[in-house]
């Protein structure tokens, strides 16, 4: 057992930042004496005094054998896994390395296609071959859940020659699938089971949160510790256990696709909240979770409203677990869309949302939120139901992200190949039937509705229209205001 106390790298970049001596280094400020006093005025001075470079007392992110091995060390015991890597370029270079050290050019790949934008620019960089997934669909709420089991094996048995399986745990809403069976299956072919965990690195903390993926089985998982826990936008964590993930694979990725001058905040930050969770997760977890029950209690009980909760009549392999720190409203009952119902919670009564979709509200509740934040949520809701009320929505109930009914899809050539091939922009009118050579998505959650290789169908130019005439935001691709698309010559 490792001293979890301890706090190696912080240590180590408090000791330098106070160290007296001449800076002849980056980064150019020099300890924040060449930083705008604008800037200085809103953060303050000592916080670029420790932005400092890879000195000799603060090791090496890509060949750590100091304070960073020693940090990720004390992550990978905290966290449950038998090594960790921190990243700096988020859960995105996380997920981009963990395919690119599992799959090479025209290798398979398992995945649902409600995946993050960051799994198609890995698929991109590694040339591999995706085999899609739908994830399981509620129609009456508009949510898409997690891949089940039995979708899994299917796949497997089609494809015997995939080199590993990536599934979302949990998905944006909170929802838990059935990880550990799917573990199973994919475990049964020898392949490793990757996780993108983004939104889960609270679960290993507390026994009324979900199993976390490396409890479950999972070979590899990534998370956002900065989504979460208490560390700095960024700052994530990959983590793996077992003998199927190559390590030295992992690290080589990684240089691929990491900054090679790592923020050493970012990484102090990553040590700090590993510390804090390890002494203090429990509690902090309780507390947390006993805001979000006062919330979700609350919230439910205000006519026109109701929230996310565990299927009760039957079971559904697509979602076993909910994660409860995540409040998901539908307000649909108050004749609002959740665009509208974000903008005025938002611009009028003082409350943001995580993020809105067509019927539903959804917010992150965490370690740092107060009893304070979750009076003012209610309150807003209060208000929202009482004064913005309007006729029953009359809408026709559309799909967030229902693949195999709604929208057509079809791969016609890899991702990589469409990224690379010569293009050309078209106005949106004229793209059905052609090529995608972009990542078009609503963000967030970050979803892409379509990806490169793609082909273009009417019924996903509707969609996408619809959810920007409802208030939706497009990422990703060049043209935000989806006037233009560009496409495979």
């Amino acid at each position: 057992m490792l001293n979890q106390n301890q706090i190696p790298l912080l240590d180590a970049l408090k000791a330098n930042s106070a160290r007296p001596h001449a800076p002849f280094y980056t980064p150019g400020h020099k300890l924040g004496e060449g930083i705008s006093q604008p800037l200085a005025d809103l953060l303050g001075k000592a916080v670029f005094r420790a932005d400092l470079t890879e000195l000799a007392d603060l090791d090496n992110l890509f060949a750590p054998q100091g304070v960073i091995q020693e940090a990720q060390q004390l992550a990978a015991e905290a966290f449950g896994a038998s090594q960790t890597w921190f990243l700096v370029n988020g859960s995105t270079c996380g997920i981009e390395a963990a395919i690119l050290a599992t799959c090479g050019t025209g290798d398979k790949i398992i995945l649902p296609r409600n995946v993050h934008s960051s799994a198609i620019a890995g698929l991109i960089l590694s040339g591999a071959i995706p085999i899609f997934l739908n994830p399981e669909y509620d129609p009456v709420l508009d949510i898409a859940h997690s891949i089940t089991p039995n979708a899994v094996e299917s796949a497997l048995q089609q494809h015997p020659d995939t080199k590993a399986v990536l599934v979302v745990y949990p998905t944006y809403y909170g929802v838990c699938g059935d990880l550990s069976a799917i573990a199973n299956i994919t475990h049964q072919y020898n392949i490793p089971l990757l996780v993108d965990e983004a939104h889960g690195a609270h679960f290993a903390f507390h026994p009324e949160l979900p199993t976390s993926a490396l409890a479950a089985g999972a070979d590899l998982t990534i998370q956002s510790i900065h989504k979460v826990l208490g560390a700095m936008t960024q700052a994530s964590m990959l983590h793996i256990q077992g003998n199927r993930i190559d390590g030295d694979r992992i690290s080589k990725a990684l240089q691929l696709v990491q900054s090679t001058s790592p923020s050493y905040l970012l990484l102090a930050s990553l040590d700090a909240a590993r510390q804090q969770m390890a002494l203090h997760g429990k509690m902090l977890m309780s507390r947390t979770l006993q805001l979000a029950e006062e919330a979700r209690t609350r919230i439910s009980e205000i006519p026109g409203l109701s929230v996310l909760e565990m299927p009760q009549l039957e079971e559904s392999p697509g979602f076993v677990a909910l994660d409860k720190t995540r409040l998901t409203v539908t307000v649909s009952g108050l004749g609002l869309t959740g665009f509208e119902a974000d903008e005025i919670l938002d611009e009028k009564l003082g409350v943001t949302a995580e993020f809105a979709s067509l019927q539903h509200l959804t917010f992150i509740i965490s370690l740092g939120n107060t009893p304070a934040d979750i009076e003012q949520l209610v309150q807003g809701f209060t208000t929202l139901a009482k004064e913005y009320r309007r006729s029953n929505l009359t809408v026709k109930n559309q799909v967030w992200l229902n693949l195999d009914r709604t929208l057509d899809y079809a791969l016609h050539i890899s991702p990589r190949e469409a990224f690379f091939a010569a293009s050309e922009i078209l106005p949106l009118t004229q793209t059905n039937k052609r090529i995608c050579a972009e990542i078009v998505c609503p963000y967030p959650p970050g979803i892409p509705v379509l990806m490169p290789g793609e082909v273009i169908t009417k019924s996903v130019l509707e969609y996408l229209q619809q959810i920007q005439a409802m208030g939706g935001f497009i990422s990703g691709c060049n043209d935000i205001s989806l006037k233009t698309l560009k496409v495979v010559k």
